[in-house]
C-alpha cells in the first residue's frame, strides 16, 4: 500500500474495524491524497474515504467515534496522521452531493464531526482517477467523472479566498504557515492550467519550471523547506510573507483573467 509499515499496518486494522463496524452497510476502503496523487512523505497526512451504502446509524457512529478516538492514543507516529469521511456512496458519486456534512476525523484529533471537508471535487478526482483501493470494488465504479472545467471553476472561486482562509486557522508569518501557502497556491494555479489534481511536489516543480521566474525562488524554498515539518516556534522571515501576499495578488489576478 505505502513505503510505511507503521501505516499499512494501521490502515489494515482501520479497513477491517470499520467494516466489523457497518457490517453490509460497508461498500469500500480508500486512500485519496497524497498517498494516491504520489510523493507522500512523513510530512503528509493520511487522507482516507470509507463510503456507505446508506446513512449511517447511531450504533454504528458510536462505534467509530469509539475507534477513532482511540487509535491516535497508541504509541506511535502515522495513527495520528489519519484523516478522511465516511461518505455516503449516492452523494459521493456526484456533483449533486457536494456540501453534504459526512462524519470526519480531522487529522490528529480524537472526537469525530459531522463535517463537508471531504465533500469536493478536488476530493472526488483524486478518488476516481487515483485512489487506492484497500478493499472494495475500483473507485471509478464509485465516482462519476469529475470534469477538468469544473475543477478549473472551482480553483478560480478558491483562489482569492486562500489567504482570509488560511488566516482563520494559521498564520503566514510562521514558517510552516508560510510554505503551506505556497505550495496550496502552486497547486491551485497548476490545476487551473492542466485541469488536474497533483501533488504538492508536482506542483511546486512545475511552478518553478513554468512560472515568471520571479516566483522561482519562492517556490523552490517552500519545496527545499518542506522536510522542516511543524515548528510553532519557527517564524517566516518577513520578506518572505510579503513575497507569499505578492504570489497570492499574483495568483488571484491569474485566476480572475481566466473567468
Amino acid at each position: 500500500m505505502t513505503v510505511y509499515a507503521e501505516l499499512d499496518e494501521i490502515l489494515r486494522e482501520l479497513s477491517t474495524t470499520a467494516h466489523r463496524i457497518l457490517g453490509d452497510n460497508f461498500v469500500g476502503a480508500y486512500l485519496q491524497g497524497s498517498f494516491a496523487l504520489g510523493d507522500a512523505d512523513r510530512e503528509s497526512d493520511c487522507d482516507f474515504l470509507i463510503p456507505v451504502h446508506r446513512p449511517i446509524t447511531p450504533t454504528q457512529e458510536a462505534a467509530l467515534r469509539v475507534l477513532h478516538d482511540e487509535i491516535p492514543t497508541r504509541e506511535g507516529y502515522w495513527n495520528r496522521r489519519l484523516e478522511g469521511s465516511y461518505p455516503l456512496l449516492s452523494e459521493l458519486r456526484t456533483l449533486d452531493g457536494l456540501g453534504r456534512d459526512w462524519l470526519y476525523i480531522d487529522n490528529g484529533w480524537r472526537e469525530m464531526q459531522w463535517s463537508a471537508h471531504c465533500n469536493t471535487e478536488v476530493v472526488r478526482w483524486t478518488l476516481r482517477e487515483y485512489g487506492v483501493t484497500l478493499a472494495g470494488p475500483d473507485p471509478k465504479s464509485l465516482v462519476d467523472v469529475v470534469p477538468a472545467e469544473v475543477l478549473r471553476a472551482r480553483m478560480r472561486a478558491d483562489i482569492p479566498q486562500l489567504l482570509p482562509g488560511l488566516a482563520t486557522w494559521i498564520s503566514i508569518e510562521l514558517a510552516w504557515g508560510q510554505r503551506y501557502a505556497v505550495t496550496t497556491l502552486c497547486r491551485m494555479l497548476h490545476t487551473l492550467a492542466d485541469g488536474r489534481i497533483s501533488s504538492k511536489r508536482a506542483a511546486l516543480l512545475w511552478a518553478i519550471d513554468t512560472l515568471d521566474p520571479e516566483w522561482s525562488g519562492l517556490c523552490r524554498r517552500a519545496l527545499d523547506g518542506r522536510a522542516l515539518g511543524w515548528d510553532p516556534e519557527d517564524t517566516a522571515d518577513s520578506g518572505e510573507v510579503q513575497r507569499t501576499v505578492a504570489f497570492a495578488a499574483f495568483a488571484t489576478a491569474t485566476a480572475t483573467a481566466r473567468d
